[in-house]
């Protein structure tokens, strides 16, 4: 009998810590649904090798990490297809929060300067912004 309620006696305090974990947790989380979605695709110039293309991704995906307000990032190569002729390479998915977050990135410092390092390598960029429907 002692053992049980020596058990009983870890486990409750264990669990009132658990649950207020969880309600600190909901409380400083924001939830704000995500409003729009930032394609950048890239094409790259000739000769351009595979190292500098995945340091060109590892890049972008440290680069992301000091933009306000994403809620996801993915990226990855395109999938070529037999004679479809696919204008890019690399295809990079942000999604925002806000507008304003969306617009933000454009004039992000860590951006101007990933764009500046890397457009060397690049032979053509498309970036379009969209929102996500509800």
């Amino acid at each position: 009998m002692k053992t049980r309620n020596k058990t009983l006696g870890y486990l409750v305090p264990i669990f009132a810590l658990c649950v207020f974990m969880l309600v600190i947790y909901g409380a400083y989380v924001p939830h704000k649904p995500a409003e729009i979605q930032r394609v950048v695709c890239i094409k790259f110039k000739p000769g351009t090798t595979t190292q500098e293309v995945e340091k060109h991704l590892r890049d972008f995906a440290v680069m992301k990490k000091s933009v306000k307000d994403v809620v996801a990032y993915s990226a990855g190569h395109v999938q070529k297809a037999d004679n479809s002729g696919e204008e890019f390479d690399v295809i990079h998915y942000l999604t925002f929060r806000t507008n304003e977050a969306a617009q933000e990135y454009k004039l992000n410092a860590d951006r101007l300067a990933f764009v500046k390092a890397n457009e060397g390598h690049w032979d053509k960029v498309l970036e379009m912004n969209s929102n996500i429907e509800k």
